[in-house]
């Protein structure tokens, strides 16, 4: 990603992680749809209340991840084979720690987490059944994410792509397999997803095992090392922290979403699922920012820096634009996968109508989160993160819901919470973009890059 049109080798890199990442909502998306259609409406509302957990208890491993990534596409630029080879092993021999600490924390926590967050009686039995199964196989998901990231990293987001669409296209059977044939429910459907991550991942380490041009994996490599372990956790502990705050932030919410009933619930998780397709562009070119700043940082290429943020910013906002419209037109049909039950319909498709603006904001947040992330800042899209997500969706939707109570609606209005979430996405993107204007992350980078980065008027994909 150092040499090239910055828009196009910023395409060619995200449209790969595009299609990996519907390969992998579809594993949600599959498991909803299974049992909506097969065991009930309660069923999908148990699978999409696990998510939340699932994500906070996560939330520190993804974080380790992105500072792996960080670190992975600088030495890659640089083309540093032995600081590479140290920080991959490192990250192996972590990764294995930390699927130990997660199997126990999360088959052992599931029951307080979800009285915590008051789910309510109909599904909590299923949704601690889910997440219990998916704990005790977190080793295919924790390795399948990180081996994916150095891969992407290092510019490879191909190989990535083809394992997870393998992986994809096996939790289909499975799930159909396990619920349909043999009746298991729920627990079909997790055990279906713990299998196919199992085999993404062990296909992305014989993948990067054949790399030997570029690192080695050797016992000294995967030998933990203070300075290199502490090296990724600054690195990654903002972004971890970041997750974990918004996990805190969506379980707080889900709090107050579950006070409205298990219909709200279901309906809830039908937008859920559709939004993880809305959101999928503004992610996959979040990453290819980072790895795209990261690598020209590395290789000292910094004339490309201001360029390529800006032209890698508006293709995600063309995307996202389209994405978002196409779902809003083909929105009822796409929800009629998950549930018949026209009512649950008519409120999925309300609340997706409040959320259609957001995801252009969206895009906005992930490309400049993305270019400051890449220049090692990590903290500042952290920060924004915490502001818009705490102190800005938790109170707001708790404050609308309150504001909206009515002698029609004693409890308050549940698409309040939605517009909550609006005006956090809007608010998060006026945010950084002041952040990438004027912020912190220009001094990580050398004295005689702060020219190059002087702001112009213009956004043209034509330089």
């Amino acid at each position: 990603m150092t040499r090239g049109t910055p828009w196009k080798v910023i395409a060619a890199f995200a449209i790969p992680m595009l299609i990996g990442n519907f390969a992998q909502q579809l594993y949600n998306t599959v498991d909803s749809a299974v049992v909506g259609n097969y065991v009930g409406d309660n069923a999908l509302a148990a699978v999409n209340t696990a998510m939340p957990v699932m994500q906070l208890l996560l939330a520190l491993f993804m974080g380790i991840a992105t500072g792996t990534g960080i670190r992975v596409s600088q030495y890659f630029g640089a083309k540093d084979k032995d600081k590479l080879s140290i920080v991959i092993g490192n990250c192996l021999t972590l990764t294995a720690l930390i699927a130990v600490f997660t199997m126990v924390l999360g088959t052992v926590g599931t029951y307080p987490l979800l009285s915590l967050f008051n789910v309510p009686p109909e599904i909590i039995d299923w949704t601690a059944q889910y997440l219990q199964i998916i704990f005790l196989g977190i080793v295919g998901f924790l390795y399948y994410n990180i081996l994916s990231g150095i891969l992407r990293g290092m510019g490879d987001s191909l190989s990535a792509l083809g394992f997870l669409l393998i992986s994809t296209a096996l939790n289909v059977v499975l799930d159909l397999w396990f619920v349909i044939s043999f009746g298991w429910g729920v627990a079909g459907v997790a055990l279906a997803t713990v299998i196919s991550q199992w085999i993404s991942g062990i296909l992305c380490y014989i993948k990067l095992s054949r790399m030997k041009d570029v690192f080695v994996i050797s016992r000294d490599s995967l030998r933990l090392r203070r300075d290199v372990v502490v090296d990724i956790v600054k690195l990654g502990v903002p972004a971890g922290v970041t997750q974990m705050i918004f996990s805190f932030a969506m379980m707080a919410v889900m709090r107050l979403e579950n006070s409205f009933g298990v219909q709200f619930i279901t309906a809830s998780s039908i937008v859920k699922r559709v939004d993880g397709y809305a959101m999928m562009p503004n992610f996959s070119f979040g990453m290819a920012m980072t790895t795209y700043i990261g690598q020209n940082v590395g290789a000292r290429k910094y004339d490309r820096l201001k360029v390529g943020a800006r032209q890698g910013t508006l293709l995600a906002i063309i995307v996202a634009t389209t994405l978002t419209a196409a779902i809003l037109f083909f929105g009822r049909g796409i929800m009629h996968i998950f549930t018949d039950t026209q009512s649950i319909i008519d409120q999925a498709m309300a609340l997706m109508k409040i959320l259609a603006a957001g995801y252009i904001a969206m895009a906005v947040i992930q490309c400049l989160g993305g270019v400051m992330r890449g220049a090692g800042d990590t903290v500042t899209p952290m920060m924004i993160s915490i502001f818009t997500s705490v102190f800005t969706r938790v109170s707001l939707a708790y404050l609308l819901v309150h504001l909206s109570k009515s002698g029609e609606n004693p409890i308050g209005r549940p698409d309040m919470i939605y517009v909550s979430l609006l005006i956090t996405w809007l608010t998060g993107a006026f945010v950084n973009f002041l952040a990438y204007r004027y912020g912190r992350w220009r001094r990580k980078l050398p004295e005689d890059m702060h020219a190059v980065l002087e702001p112009v008027p213009a956004i043209t994909m034509e330089e």
